[in-house]
């Protein structure tokens, strides 16, 4: 009998990759990049500079990336650096992306004057699609920048390895690979959802960590209403049977509600994106060139209501310096 087809909204990797980096970012740079592992003094701790890195994206007019984080640690002989962080889960070749990490390394470098350690997971499903580095050169002038990159998809060669693996990205991995090779296959993913779920509990992991992976797993493995009820019954008696109630009906709602606020959050963030980008390509289509200026205060806008107000005047407004007269306007009253 042939599988049902998934029908479901669009699995939102981005998000739940970012709330995995924040609360495990030890675990993922010792799973990932040992070597970064063994330079870095973790006894001096570490410190997300989101704001940091949402500037310089702005300024490079690149878009918010939901899943980049930049991090500031402490090297072993003392000094400081900073970590960028980059997941790239979307589904087509990005043949800008080597130049995207070019960019936001030398503009962090630039604006604070750190060293810039650059790693990047390529979490797509093509598996000849491995950048690496970027540069040029020109008249005996040469510039190049390389950096460590994993590929999700090797992964699959090595499961034996993840079911013995304690780190929380043994499971964070498997569970992403079962969720890209389960699309438009419930049955399959509700069977692969169960046992990443049920292996949780084996693994000597506290109870936060259950809950917390737990929760990624929920939110990548997504299932229709149907089926994600026998999911519902199917953990309830095994939880009964081994007499480990981690995952209550409570907290299970609990963990609906927060992973529907970051959907949420996430979709708020991609129409922005979207509004944006949607200005600058009008204007440039009308206009031809678009002062960074411009771009760079479009691209700095959160209010989607003034964005569709910005879009509905770059598509009808008669020069490039009026629709600049309104965009200062609108940021004046604002302030």
């Amino acid at each position: 009998m042939q599988a049902p087809s998934m029908t479901q909204p669009q699995t939102d990797y981005d998000s739940a990759w970012k709330e995995v980096l924040e609360h495990y970012f030890e675990e993922f740079i010792s799973f990932f990049f040992p070597e970064a592992y063994a330079g870095i003094d973790w006894a001096m701790g570490y410190e997300f500079l989101d704001k940091e890195l949402q500037q310089v994206v702005r300024d490079a007019e690149l878009g918010r990336r939901l899943a980049d984080k930049l991090v500031k640690v402490w090297s072993r002989d003392g000094e400081e650096a900073w970590v960028l962080v980059h997941v790239e889960v979307q589904g087509q070749v990005d043949r800008e992306f080597a130049k995207r990490m070019y960019v936001y390394n030398y503009r962090l470098f630039d604006r604070y004057d750190r060293k810039v350690v650059t790693l990047a997971v390529l979490a797509d499903t093509h598996p000849t699609w491995r950048p690496g580095g970027f540069g040029y050169d020109l008249w005996g002038c040469r510039v190049h920048l390389e950096f460590p990159a994993v590929k999700l998809l090797d992964y699959n060669a090595q499961w034996n390895d993840l079911e013995q693996s304690l780190n929380p990205f043994a499971v964070i991995v498997m569970t992403h690979l079962k969720t890209q090779a389960t699309y438009r296959d419930a049955e399959g993913r509700l069977h692969w959802k169960l046992t990443l779920v049920k292996m949780l509990y084996h693994r000597g992991y506290t109870r936060e960590d259950v809950l917390e992976l737990f929760r990624f797993i929920d939110w990548l493995m997504v299932l229709p209403e149907d089926i994600e009820s026998s999911f519902t019954e199917a953990l309830k008696q095994y939880e009964e049977d081994m007499k480990m109630p981690y995952v209550t009906s409570v907290e299970r709602r609990g963990i609906q509600k927060g992973i529907q606020k970051g959907i949420q959050e996430g979709i708020q963030q991609g129409l922005l994106q979207s509004s944006r980008e949607s200005i600058v390509e009008i204007l440039e289509a009308r206009f031809e060139i678009v002062p960074a200026s411009i771009s760079r205060s479009i691209n700095a806008m959160e209010d989607h209501s003034l964005l569709k107000m910005l879009l509905k005047k770059a598509a009808t407004v008669d020069s490039l310096q009026k629709f600049k007269e309104i965009l200062e306007a609108m940021q004046q009253n604002k302030e």
